[in-house]
């Protein structure tokens, strides 16, 4: 029985991929993660958006971009992820 708990596996982290909303707080940006759910009786595909709070350290994420994020330890009241990478850059820019 004592060996069992050397034995044991971390969790894997799970990872999401959404959008920044948000990039006005210190070291923190605000992502909105999108996934499709089939309503359990009608059938239908339905879209639902969930905001995650998500550190980032560098400040390298901007509004628009697509990032990957990372489940983590509780790092403040609602911020439970970090950013893993910038997936793809805003389109556009000044002009």
């Amino acid at each position: 029985m004592e060996n069992n708990a050397a034995e044991v596996q971390p969790r894997r982290r799970q990872t999401k991929v959404g959008v920044v909303t948000s990039t006005s707080m210190a070291k923190t940006i605000v992502v909105k993660v999108t996934r499709k759910v089939q309503h359990p009786l009608y059938g239908r595909v339905l879209r639902k958006t969930k905001k995650l709070y998500a550190h980032d350290e560098q400040g390298e994420a901007r509004p628009g971009d697509t990032v990957r994020i990372v489940e983590t330890r509780p790092l403040s009241r609602l911020k439970r992820w970090r950013l893993a990478e910038v997936v793809s850059r805003a389109k556009g820019g000044i002009g």
